[in-house]
């Protein structure tokens, strides 16, 4: 043996050495392009004269996959195996497998030899294949409760490394306790793509609550977890309880038709049923419910259903039923006048307590009550009885008639006419007329009110009438009205009555003065004479007498004169009215005369004293 040759052995047996050192994996995927690196990537030595791949054989040899010297831009392919066909070499030196299947589970080794030295760097590859998604076969079509029976098979296809299945029931994993749970698997390999399909069927004894279980399974890999779809299965279970439900929104009114509903827990469930309707039997076929066509309050009380092949199951439920009864006097339209009576009865009669209320108008009220009605009684009344949601009302209107009644005829003077304003009472409307024309101005009526305005111009002093009237009656009132042109004259207001009732009494006041002035002096001349006529016989009738019976005619006659003025004035007064009437004193004896009443109709002289 030369020394190049031993040389070259020598490289050979530290590269081998170096290689048990070395060594690293690369992970594919089934049917992609697996990349192996060289030196894991690592840049080449100096003095790279060429690289070379090679692979692992079954049997343990080494066999040349391609080369590629270092001066050259293109590999040399090697391989006599199906490699030939998928192997190429990356710009880094990465060795490029395509379509990977299981097969190239190997080792493949790198070597680079350059000027000073042999280098091999060995890759072990590793192929992976994600399972299809898990699905459930041979799937049960119902399950008896509490008998053991096999729900399906979950099937998880080609992978590798094979996938591990999993049962879920509401997504929680089922433990297998060899009873209840119990679960088989079994893997099986591919020959010709050694891919592995995994199979798992579960055992499961149904109770009553998996009536709404979803049972799924779910697949785990290295490349991760699938779950199949959820699957649920119809359990079968007898009936051992009934429900009889009354289907109401709410409570059960009178005049409502209401709907039983006998309610078994049995599955699949039973389609026959008694109803007993207060003692009476009635079958029903095909349905689990049964209507009670416009209920009454009679119809209260205690109902029960049953099975029809078994008596012994059944369910009662009381039914209670809301009524309420309204009565009212009177209602419709009320027609009534004013000053009467109106006795307003309202009668209920409910299943619970009621509440009662009263509205006038659309407003709250009391409840109504007329010994004597007035226009303010007159309005729509509403009476609401509720007891629970059950509601009635009934109502009457009221209409108060009366004979129209004038409450105010005014006046009101504006700066070229006057407003004369008349307000009346009265139902139906009254209509008003005016006994004199004028421009209306406004009219209204509301709440028996009625009031009417008109404008005049008057050119002398008027008496004014407005009258109303209506269908029972009518009313009328007089007002007077000055002139316009005469109170533009008055230097300062004064009203038209004031104004000529005081020269009416200036004026007679005046005259009567001189009248009783004027037949005084007469009757005192009068008197005078007479008494110097008598002078003579009264002074001879006291010289026989002894008797001094001389009075100065001042005495006499003086006060004489003062009473047959006043009294000629006093009547002149009382026959014109002046006083109204205040009385004045009556007749009576005096020494100093003063006015007296008409009873007095002559003068008197009695022992010396004047009397009226």
């Amino acid at each position: 043996m030369d020394s190049s040759t031993f040389l070259l052995l020598a490289v050979a047996v530290l590269g081998m050495l170096w290689q048990a050192q070395g060594l690293g994996t690369v992970s594919g995927l089934y049917g992609e392009t697996v990349v192996v690196p060289c030196n894991e990537g690592a840049p080449p030595p100096e003095g790279l004269m060429f690289i070379k791949w090679k692979y692992e054989r079954d049997d343990g040899t080494s066999g040349d996959l391609l080369v590629k010297q270092a001066h050259k831009q293109e590999a040399t392919v090697q391989a006599e195996s199906d490699y030939a066909e998928r192997v190429a070499i990356a710009a880094n030196s990465s060795l490029l497998i395509s379509g990977a299947s299981l097969a190239d589970r190997r080792v493949f080794t790198c070597m680079m030899v350059s000027t000073s030295n042999l280098l091999e760097y060995p890759v072990t590859v590793e192929i992976y294949k994600r399972p299809s998604a898990p699905e459930i076969i041979d799937k049960a079509k119902m399950l008896d409760r509490g008998k053991a029976a096999v729900i399906g098979t979950c099937v998880g296809k080609d992978a590798h490394p094979a996938a591990e299945l999993t049962w879920t029931r509401n997504g929680k994993p089922l433990i297998a306790d060899g009873k209840a749970v119990v679960i088989s698997s079994s893997v099986k390999m591919e020959p010709a793509t050694r891919l592995s399909t995994t199979f798992s069927t579960l055992q499961y004894t149904a109770t009553k609550q998996d009536a709404d279980a979803a049972f799924a399974c779910s697949a785990a890999h290295p490349l991760g977890a699938q779950v199949s779809a959820p699957e649920m299965f119809p359990i079968h279970y007898p009936t051992e309880n009934l429900s009889l439900q009354v289907l109401s929104m709410g409570p059960i009114v009178e005049g409502e038709n209401v709907t039983l509903k006998c309610q078994a827990d049995g599955n699949p469930p039973p389609v026959s049923f008694n109803f007993h309707l207060k003692g009476v039997q009635v079958p029903v076929v095909g349905s689990n419910t049964y209507t009670l066509a416009a209920i009454t309050r009679d119809a209260a009380g205690e109902y029960k259903c049953s099975l029809a092949d078994n008596a012994s199951i059944e369910d009662a439920h009381a039914i209670e039923v809301n009524y309420l009864d309204l009565s009212l006097s009177p209602t419709g339209k009320v027609l009534k006048k004013i000053g009467d009576k109106l006795n307003v009865t309202m009668e209920k009669n409910t299943s619970g307590h009621a509440k009662v209320s009263w509205t006038k108008d659309g407003k709250a009220a009391k409840a109504p009550a007329f010994e004597r009605l007035t226009y303010a009684d007159a309005g729509v009344y509403v009476c609401e009885v509720a007891t629970g949601t059950l509601k009635r009302s009934l109502n009457f209107q009221l209409v108060v008639e009366g004979v129209p009644e004038i409450t105010s005829l005014t006046k009101q003077r504006a700066d070229s006419h006057k407003v004369l304003t008349c307000e009346a009472l009265g139902v139906p409307e009254p209509s008003f007329q005016w006994s004199v024309n004028g421009t209306e101005v406004e009219s209204s009526y509301a709440n028996a009110k009625a009031t009417h305005r008109i404008r005049v111009e008057p050119a002398a002093n008027l008496t004014v009438t407005c009258s109303v009237s209506n269908k029972l009656g009518e009313d009328a009132r007089t007002i007077t009205v000055s002139s316009l042109i005469k109170e533009k004259t008055q230097e300062k207001g004064v009203g038209d009555e004031g104004y000529d009732q005081s020269k009416l009494i200036v004026g007679v006041v005046v005259g009567l003065l001189v009248l009783a002035a004027l037949v005084g002096i007469i009757y005192w001349i009068y008197m005078k004479k007479r008494y110097r006529r008598n002078k003579k016989q009264r002074n001879k009738s006291a010289m026989l007498t002894g008797k001094n019976s001389q009075r100065g005619i001042d005495e006499l006659l003086v006060p004489e004169f003062l009473v047959i003025l006043l009294t000629s004035f006093r009547r002149a007064v009382v026959a014109a009215g002046l006083f109204g009437k205040h009385k004045l004193p009556k007749c009576k004896e005096v020494s100093v005369p003063h006015l007296c009443d008409n009873r007095c109709s002559q003068l008197l002289l009695s022992n010396g004293k004047l009397v009226i």
